[in-house]
C-alpha cells in the first residue's frame, strides 16, 4: 500500500530553536520558497497549522496553491469559530480554486486555555460533541444535492443549500486527539486519523482503540493512520544523535530564556491527553524502539508534534517501516531547522520508504494474482 509524507509549512522562518514562527507578519517569499521546497521534495501534501495568535490556514493555502502545481495542503482548522455552512462554502471555494488539492484537519483543541483565548469557554467533551455535529452538518452541505435541515443539540439548520466539494465525495478529512472523546468524533467521521509519535506499542494501542470506536459508529473499513515525527538525520546513526543531544541542549537553552507566561503555558497547567501521553513515555526513558528520541519533547513540555526518530537516513527509514507494519500509512515529518530538513528528506529519507514500499508490493503480486487464480479454478 502507498505511503503518504506531509510536511508542515510557516509564514515566516522561524522555529522553536531559533526565532518565534508565531505572529501575524508574513513573508510571502519565504511561503513560496517553502512550499516549493516540500514540492521537490516528493512530499504529497504539508500541514498549515491553526492557533489563537496564527494566520488563517485557508487563506495561506490559497497563495500557497497559487505559488505550487502539484502539492496539496491540509489546512488546520478549529470547529465552532463559525458556522459550519460558512466553513463548508469556504473550504468548497479553496478546493474548487485548487482543483482538489486541498483535505482539512479537524482540531478541536485539548487545551482550555488556548480556546478561551478566542472566547470559546466550552468544556472538552463538550467541543468534541459540538465538531462531532459540526462535521455531521459540513459533510452534509459537501455532499447533498438538494437543500436540507438538521437539528442537533449545537446547530438547528433549515433549508441549508449545499456547497459542493470539486473533490467527490468530499474534501479528505484529517482528525487529531488522543482523548476517549476524541477517538469516538473521529472515528466516526475522519479519513486519516493523525497520533503524535509514540512508542510502537503505545501506538497500536491507539489504532487499536480507533478502530474500535470505527466499528461501534458502524464503520466497514477505519480511517487511515497518520504519525508525527521529528527525524534527526546524519551520514551514521552516531552523528546523528550527536545532532540530537545538540538540539536538546539547545532546547533546554531556549526554555530557560523563554517569558514566564511562555513556560507556564508550555511547561505547567491542563495538559491535552496527546501531551500526557507524550511525557508519559518520556517518563519511562529518553530512548525507545529502533530510534525514536523523546527527550526533546520533555524538554519542550509536549506541546505538540515534537519526537524525534534519530539516526541515519537508512536507520530512521527502517523506524518508519515499523510504523508502516502496525499499520501507519500516513507520516507527517518536519525537522527542527525546517526548510533544510524538508530538503533533506526529500533527498534522503523520503526515497528510501517509497523504494521499500514499493519493492513490498511488487513482491505481495504475484502471491495475490496466484490467490486470485486458485479462486476462479473453483
Amino acid at each position: 500500500m502507498p505511503v503518504e509524507f506531509i510536511g508542515m509549512i510557516f509564514h515566516r522562518p522561524g522555529s522553536e530553536l531559533s526565532s518565534a514562527a508565531g505572529g501575524l507578519e508574513i513573508d510571502r517569499d519565504f511561503v513560496r520558497t517553502f512550499s516549493n521546497a516540500h514540492q521537490d521534495a516528493d512530499f504529497d501534501r504539508v500541514l498549515i497549522g491553526t492557533g489563537s495568535g496564527a494566520p488563517e490556514g485557508a487563506q495561506l493555502a490559497a497563495y500557497a496553491a497559487a505559488n505550487t502545481e502539484r502539492l496539496t495542503y491540509l489546512v488546520s482548522h478549529r470547529p465552532g469559530f463559525r458556522a459550519p455552512t460558512v466553513a463548508a462554502r469556504e473550504l468548497a471555494t479553496l478546493d474548487h480554486l485548487s482543483q482538489g488539492r486541498l483535505a482539512v484537519h479537524i482540531i478541536t483543541g485539548g487545551h482550555d486555555a488556548e480556546m478561551r483565548r478566542d472566547g470559546d469557554s466550552l468544556g472538552k467533551d463538550g467541543r468534541y460533541a459540538r465538531t462531532d455535529e459540526y462535521l455531521d452538518v459540513v459533510r452534509r452541505a459537501w455532499t447533498a444535492i438538494e437543500p436540507f435541515d438538521y437539528e442537533g443539540r449545537f446547530y438547528h439548520l433549515e433549508d441549508s443549500t449545499p456547497s459542493r466539494t470539486f473533490q467527490q465525495p468530499h474534501v479528505p478529512i484529517y482528525f487529531g486527539g488522543s482523548s476517549q472523546a476524541a477517538y469516538r468524533a473521529g472515528a466516526k467521521h475522519a479519513d486519516v486519523y493523525a497520533l503524535w509519535g509514540e512508542p510502537l506499542a503505545e501506538t497500536a494501542e491507539q489504532i487499536a482503540a480507533i478502530g474500535a470506536e470505527a466499528e461501534a459508529a458502524g464503520r466497514e473499513q477505519p480511517p487511515r493512520i497518520s504519525v508525527s515525527f521529528r527525524p534527526i538525520l546524519a551520514a551514521t546513526d552516531e552523528l546523528a544523535w550527536e545532532r540530537a543531544y545538540a538540539i536538546l541542549e539547545q532546547t533546554e537553552a531556549v526554555m530557560a530564556a523563554a517569558p514566564e507566561w511562555m513556560k507556564r503555558f508550555l511547561k505547567g497547567g491542563q495538559k491535552p491527553v496527546g501531551s500526557q501521553r507524550l511525557l508519559a513515555a518520556a517518563e519511562k526513558g529518553d530512548r525507545h524502539d529502533r530510534a525514536l528520541f523523546t527527550a526533546i519533547s520533555k524538554a519542550m513540555g509536549a506541546p505538540g508534534n515534537s519526537t524525534a526518530l534519530v539516526g541515519s537516513p537508512e536507520t530512521v527509514a527502517k523506524a518508519l517501516l515499523d510504523y508502516y507494519d502496525i499499520g501507519v500509512t500516513t507520516f507527517l515529518i518536519r525537522g527542527f531547522d525546517p526548510l533544510n530538513d524538508a530538503i533533506e528528506y526529500g533527498r534522503e529519507l523520503i526515497p528510501l520508504v517509497r523504494e521499500e514500499i514499493r519493492r513490498r508490493d511488487a513482491a505481495a503480486e504475484p502471491t495475490l494474482a496466484g490467490t486470485a487464480l486458485v479462486g476462479s479454478e473453483r
